[in-house]
């Protein structure tokens, strides 16, 4: 991989993460305790509150995880082995990489 083709990966992936950080602020204030008071809440309208609160927690667990994959993504970057298929070594297909950028497997040993 060239240093053209590097600087493009680099600044892709140095995007993703900022762009994963700066939600982080509101996704932790989603997954806030829900007020139990039913004098001032409705059973419903808790319920409600208790499901938007799972699917918020549920989303900040899956930001972790991919803005965890981009660092792993950028760490390999810089050691030079972006690109490499940890599986059998070989490179991984650019039109993967181009989906998900944090791709560590090809596709026959993604199977």
């Amino acid at each position: 991989m060239d240093e053209r083709e590097q600087a493009r990966w680099r600044a892709r992936l140095h995007g993703m993460r900022d762009d994963l950080l700066a939600r982080e602020p509101g996704s932790r204030a989603a997954t806030d305790t829900v007020t139990l008071d039913q004098a001032s809440v409705g059973r419903l309208s808790r319920m409600d509150a208790l499901q938007g609160q799972q699917m918020a927690r549920e989303t900040e667990r899956r930001r972790a995880q991919l803005l965890q994959r981009v660092e792993g993504a950028l760490r390999r970057l810089e050691a030079a082995e972006f690109g490499e298929c940890h599986g059998c070594g070989e490179m991984i297909d650019p039109r993967r990489l181009d989906a998900d950028p944090t791709s560590t497997r090809c596709i026959a040993c993604a199977r």
